[in-house]
């Protein structure tokens, strides 16, 4: 029987070889669904995704709450397990669902060129805000994050689409920029949607932490109690298609609704 070595194991499905079958040897994991996505995964890619969807990215996500500010207030939100139920509803049946599908379609438009396609994606997604702050919350994320992006990691496409979305006065959205980003630097959908979903939680999960309050170790296990609802949702996503976006969880619209003429405010949404 071969010896089972831990560099067998499959970085983005997280199975070892001796899950997927042993009789190939040394080619027992060429049929696994991401070992060429990891081949041709560029060193600087991995430390680039971390960059853009790391809270010193200046896109202004600290400052925004997604409605929580609102629910918290309501009693709506009120402790740990209280924060992780409302994510999870956003995640799996909200506006949360809807990005990780934006996010895959964008990916898939920079993947294949199709800049024909990706303009359709980018201009459905701008319209598909059911609130002024929720579109006032991804447009100045993504404007924040072109700019960058156009500074540090300048690209082609995405240069085209930033001054094509201008001209065309659409404004920009962040899960679009970011799928496209991330096809750019040929980082796998597998590896760059779920981390994209950990990252728009975590931030959510930060401003839960600041308004309920909660203590950093609570933050921390919400965090984590969310990840299978991330892993699952961006499962999903990736075999969905712009007729797949809807949204479910009516309260959190109606939180951003309301947080809109919230007397006192800590957050922009």
């Amino acid at each position: 029987m071969p010896i089972r070595r831990a560099d067998q194991m499959c970085l983005t499905c997280h199975r070892n070889s001796w899950e997927i079958g042993e009789e190939e040897g040394e080619s027992i994991m060429s049929n696994c669904c991401s070992i060429g996505e990891q081949r041709r995964l560029p060193p600087a890619s991995l430390l680039r995704l971390q960059s853009w969807l790391s809270p010193a990215f200046p896109t202004g996500s600290y400052s925004y709450s997604h409605g929580i500010e609102w629910a918290v207030e309501a009693g709506h939100i009120h402790d740990r397990q209280s924060l992780v139920d409302w994510l999870e509803a956003d995640v799996c049946y909200g506006s949360g669902r809807n990005e990780a599908i934006f996010f895959i379609e964008a990916w898939r438009s920079a993947t294949d060129d199709d800049c024909e396609k990706l303009l359709e994606i980018a201009e459905l997604a701008a319209a598909f805000r059911s609130t002024s702050e929720f579109a006032l919350e991804t447009s100045q994320q993504a404007t924040a994050c072109l700019a960058t992006l156009r500074r540090v990691w300048p690209d082609p496409l995405i240069e085209s689409l930033s001054e094509l979305l201008s001209d065309l006065r659409i404004a920009p959205v962040f899960s679009v920029v970011l799928g496209v980003r991330a096809a750019r630097q040929d980082i796998p959908a597998t590896l760059a949607l779920p981390s994209f979903l950990q990252s728009y939680l975590a931030n959510l999960v930060t401003a839960g932490v600041r308004l309920i309050p909660l203590g950093q170790t609570d933050g921390q296990l919400g965090i984590a109690e969310l990840e299978p609802a991330v892993l699952a949702v961006a499962a999903l996503a990736e075999q969905a298609t712009i007729h797949d976006l809807g949204s479910a969880a009516f309260m959190v619209d109606l939180a951003s609704a309301s947080h809109e003429t919230q007397y006192t405010r800590l957050f922009r949404s």
